[in-house]
């Protein structure tokens, strides 16, 4: 008898005990909103209860109770996204009023009755001045009979070519007006690309297959690549990056956080994704400087055509040369140059003026504007023999 007091008294307190906890509301409450605290649940520290307590969320407007971690990584969260916004939407705020749409109409040979024909292109660029220069790419605007450039306003205003180079992929244009500072005209500021870092924020704006004032954003990929332009040569110190580009993109600005350009959208590899180029803005603003001082960028020639090819190990041992391959002339061009100095088909040549030639890009490099009409010392492998020679190099046309 007394046992079985004592297990009543004890289910009593137990009883007790339960009653006094906040337990969760029945499956099926009558309110939506005790839903909402059934579906949040979490258990006070100073609680030591066996059942979870709900929570202090009682609507969606309420907000998480203080100090509680879901309430911190959400706010964190909320902070991270809103500064990148920020941004994002700061530059392009900056810069977009410099963005134009170029439309290119260009000779497209002759119809069977004998008419000419007109293909029209378009891409994109961006004014660098308040008088109305613009820079965008040369495969944009090359061998262009007639240039049109809108605004992200509306504005449609006609341009002329001041000068393109294929080599660098880069050209100046003007728009035609008699209006000096055009109001609209809002100049783009450079940035400095040499100090770029990898990872850093980029924004692509442009007018991708014509949607006029397409924003993409991304990151720096990686720095220092090189690229080949249409004419062969390498474009050094080219930008990575993953913001998206497509065709019509051509010409426009890639800028930083802070809405400076430091680089001109040229080119993606189609198959893939995420991987598009840029060419510095430290490239395009000596390229820009040239070109609107005499029209072109002038470099040197020699009048060889040449290969890169490897040197024998042999070869490479006995004259203690620096790199393992050199630049074979295939042939060499009547009055020029390079026939002139005695090269000769079949000879390698491995350095011009005491710099190393590894093959053609580095000779592209050495034949520079500075190199016009100076005597350099040229030096060449002719079959196993280490010859030097003196060559002048004019100026290429």
């Amino acid at each position: 008898m007394m046992c079985n007091l004592r297990l009543f008294r004890e289910r009593q307190v137990g009883l007790a005990a339960l009653s006094r906890l906040r337990l969760p509301c029945a499956l099926n409450p009558p309110d939506t909103r005790q839903h909402l605290r059934i579906m949040s649940l979490e258990v006070p520290e100073t609680s030591n209860a066996l059942f979870p307590v709900a929570s202090p969320l009682a609507d969606h407007g309420e907000q998480l109770a203080e100090g509680s971690p879901m309430r911190e990584t959400s706010y964190a969260d909320d902070v991270l996204l809103d500064a990148y916004s920020r941004s994002v939407t700061s530059a392009v705020e900056r810069v977009s009023p410099s963005v134009v749409n170029i439309e290119v109409h260009q000779a497209g040979g002759r119809t069977r009755s004998g008419e000419e024909r007109e293909r029209r292109g378009g891409g994109s660029g961006f004014v660098f001045t308040p008088d109305g220069l613009i820079l965008t790419n040369s495969h944009v605007v090359h061998d262009a009979r007639r240039i049109e450039v809108t605004f992200a306003d509306g504005r449609r205003m006609p341009a002329s070519a001041i000068g393109d180079d294929p080599a660098s992929d880069l050209a100046v244009i003007r728009i035609n007006t008699n209006r000096l500072n055009e109001p609209g005209l809002v100049a783009a500021a450079f940035g400095d690309s040499q100090q770029l870092r990898v990872g850093q924020l980029a924004v692509a704006i442009g007018n991708p297959y014509g949607f006029q004032s397409t924003v993409t954003a991304g990151v720096v990929s990686a720095l220092g690549r090189s690229l080949r332009s249409y004419t062969g040569r390498l474009i050094d110190d080219v930008i990575q990056t993953d913001a998206a580009l497509n065709p019509g993109n051509s010409g426009g600005p890639l800028v930083d956080s802070t809405g400076r350009v430091i680089g001109v959208n040229t080119a993606t590899i189609l198959p893939a994704q995420g991987i598009c180029f840029a060419i510095g803005i430290n490239t395009a603003k000596f390229v820009a400087s040239r070109l609107l001082r005499d029209g072109r960028i002038r470099r040197s020639y020699i009048g060889v055509s040449a290969q890169t090819v490897p040197i024998h190990r042999r070869v490479v041992r006995f004259y203690d040369l620096p790199k393992e391959s050199g630049a074979l002339v295939l042939s060499v061009e009547e009055k020029s140059p390079a026939l002139r100095a005695g090269l000769h088909e079949g000879d390698v040549i491995i350095a011009l003026e005491g710099r190393p030639v590894a093959g053609v890009d580095d000779l592209h490099r050495l034949l520079t504007d500075l190199r016009v009409g100076i005597s350099c010392p040229l030096t060449v492998l002719r079959h196993t023999e280490k010859l030097q020679l003196n060559i002048v190099p004019e100026e290429a046309k």
